[in-house]
């Protein structure tokens, strides 16, 4: 049986919360599946395990499995000026 290969993308940011401790949240926008760890591998991990149930479910169901283009996406960084009054919050 051939197999098929599908990318999406995930994206993994880092929190840190009041008490110091840190956790990596994770999102997959185009299956909307999100999850967290306690390591970028630990929440990549959990993530592609969300991603392949997601997958199983939509297929169970008979749904049509979303695919990203990841070769015609453009993902970029944008910056923008804020007032000087303006608290930053370290991450």
């Amino acid at each position: 049986m051939e197999k098929l290969i599908a990318n999406y993308r995930v994206i993994i940011e880092k929190e840190r919360y009041k008490d110091g401790s840190t956790v990596y949240t994770a999102e997959c926008p185009t299956l909307k599946v999100y999850d967290y760890g306690d390591s970028i591998d630990q929440t990549l991990s959990s993530i592609r395990d969300g991603i392949e149930l997601a997958i199983k479910s939509l297929i169970d169901e008979g749904e049509e499995v979303p695919v990203d283009n990841i070769e015609k996406s453009i993902i970029v960084n944008t910056q923008v000026v804020l007032p000087k009054r303006a608290k930053l919050a370290t991450i």
